[in-house]
């Protein structure tokens, strides 16, 4: 039987660059010099992994589109890197003594892109937009304790909360819940189409979008509110910005090779070696403190109500392998389903669960899962223990597909259960996800608070969970109290035991921890990665130097 890492090696083989000879390196500078002057204008082009489905931040639900977003639209509070939070359209904010009411002093100079003024009357009609359960807005998660908002004058707004929440600032310093013009929230699901009536008051603005080819952001000249993690104040300095969108990983390395782009993200790992040192590149990454890559057990239903089960698959197979086999060290095995940079994250976990093959058969035994059939299954009664993996295709990439394969693999070969893993469309999950059908969803989550990510997928009000039965009432109970803790000792405490409950009852099992990956030139400078998402940040500190 080959190796885990013959069959994950063969299986990027199949789709890595085979050459990276005529690339465009010659021609760059070696180095990228720190101290050189920033340009103003140009135009910067890049590669992006996946073409969003809908490009209205309150409605979207992928990565890329939130990281698109954050271009054109700015948030009530910024985050800084350590965590901590800052002005950005709010100026400042006081909380009163029961934690239920937030006040808002906003700035008094700011636009939106299609003219009309922010002000009070505009945040007040986002929230109320969002929270309006008619509309099934993906950000309603994110105002879970909202109750009302009023507006005191045109720059003071008082948020009232039905019960104390302790991320609610995290929520607002979120791209999800981003400022949109009240002109642009009156066209409702259109804006998930784009286009110039998505107006938001970041630093770029809709120019052109050309359906599975590309989205052109152009400069918004009046920017002057940028957020606390900025390098610098006023407009951005890039005339435009095209994310092109390459959903192949061969073909967004090639197009960086040859020069065709300046910038591609997640850079596959046969490919880091072709940009990390080489001159005329550079390749950076960014931390791993939101979820991680996580199989997501649906617990309430079928098979998966049977704790030996969950446990079989957590345990029967080597994942420090097959992680290493596949990313080549570029990514981390992770041990929570909460990153290994967050605060919050319990590495005390590192070293406690996974790769006890023996242990796991012996609970598929104790479970009655004793036959075999002609394939080599577990059977039981005459039927086989299959488990489906359900995977929306629009959320795939960065070889989590093969991963689970690899995964799927050795299950059978270890333990004789059938991981099935099934590709769906958007469609398929979002019907399996309304109804409580869905049995494993793999994904990651990005909003950066640890209470916020635990609660959204696995807590009573979590999108995995509204429309099922039979939930763990501890769980939630848990859940519940860590989101109105605010001592931050004590809800460190809590978050820890919950993340420690999650794998003890495999809930969960995480899989790796993502990273940011950029790889640009070396005429392109302030590229960094955003506080909360994970993801590059913005282009609003981007330059190029003159070729």
């Amino acid at each position: 039987m080959p190796s885990i890492a013959r069959r994950l090696a063969t299986a990027l083989a199949l789709v890595t660059l085979a050459a990276t000879s005529g690339c465009g390196g010659s021609d760059l500078p070696a180095t990228l010099d720190e101290s050189a002057t920033p340009v103003e204008g140009g135009h910067l082009v890049w590669g992006v992994t996946t073409e969003p489905v809908c490009f209205d931040p309150h409605r979207a639900t992928q990565t890329n589109a939130y990281f698109l977003a954050r271009n054109y639209v700015d948030s009530l509070v910024s985050k800084r890197e350590d965590g901590t939070f800052a002005p950005w359209l709010a100026t400042r904010w006081t909380i009163s003594p029961d934690g239920r009411t937030y006040t808002f002093w906003l700035r008094d100079d700011v636009r939106f892109t299609d003219g009309v003024p922010f002000d009070a009357a505009a945040v007040k009609a986002n929230l109320d937009d969002i929270a309006d359960p008619k509309k099934a807005q993906n950000s309603l998660a994110y105002l879970q304790s909202y109750e009302r908002s009023t507006v005191l004058d045109p720059h003071r707004i008082q948020i009232r909360l039905s019960q104390p929440d302790s991320t609610l600032l995290e929520s607002l310093s979120s791209v999800q819940l981003g400022m949109l013009s009240p002109r642009s929230l009156a066209r409702g699901d259109a804006l998930c189409g784009g286009g110039k009536a998505l107006a938001g008051t970041g630093p770029f603005a809709f120019e052109t979008y050309r359906r599975g080819q590309s989205v052109t952001l152009a400069r918004n000249d009046a920017y002057a509110w940028p957020p606390a993690w900025a390098d610098h104040s006023g407009p951005a300095y890039l005339d435009r910005v095209t994310f092109k969108f390459l959903p192949e990983n061969v073909v967004r390395t090639g197009a960086l090779s040859s020069g065709q782009v300046d910038v591609i993200e997640a850079v596959q790992p046969t490919d880091v070696s072709a940009f990390d040192g080489e001159p005329g590149f550079q390749y950076l990454t960014g931390p791993s403190s939101n979820t991680a890559f996580t199989l997501n057990l649906n617990y309430t239903r079928g098979l998966l109500r049977d704790v030996r089960i969950r446990r079989a698959i957590r345990d029967g197979f080597d994942l420090d392998e097959v992680v290493k086999s596949l990313y080549l060290g570029t990514m981390p095995r992770a041990w929570s389903n909460i990153g290994p940079d967050d605060a919050d994250s319990a590495t005390e976990l590192e070293g406690t669960w996974g790769n006890d093959v023996d242990a796991a058969n012996a609970a598929l035994d104790a479970a009655g899962w004793t036959g075999r059939d002609d394939e080599g299954f577990r059977t039981k009664d005459g039927h086989r223990l299959t488990i489906e993996v359900g995977f929306p295709d629009v959320y795939i990439r960065d070889y989590r597909d093969v991963l689970i394969q690899g995964i799927q693999s050795e299950l059978k070969r270890t333990t004789g259960i059938d991981l099935s893993l099934r590709i769906l469309t958007l469609g398929e999950f979002t019907a399996q996800e309304n109804n409580g059908t869905w049995t494993i969803y793999p994904n990651t989550m990005n909003p950066g608070d640890t209470a916020m990510m635990l609660t959204q997928l696995t807590g009573q009000h979590g999108f995995l969970y509204d429309a099922t039965t039979g939930g763990d009432q501890r769980l939630f109970a848990d859940l519940e109290r860590a989101l109105r803790e605010t001592d931050p000792a004590k809800r460190h405490e809590q978050l820890v035991s919950i993340q420690k409950y999650l794998i003890d009852q495999a809930y969960v099992v995480p899989l790796y921890a993502p990273k940011g990956q950029l790889a640009a030139t070396t005429l392109v400078h302030g590229l960094g990665f955003d506080p909360n998402l994970d993801t590059p940040a913005s282009a609003y500190d981007l330059w190029k130097e003159r070729s």
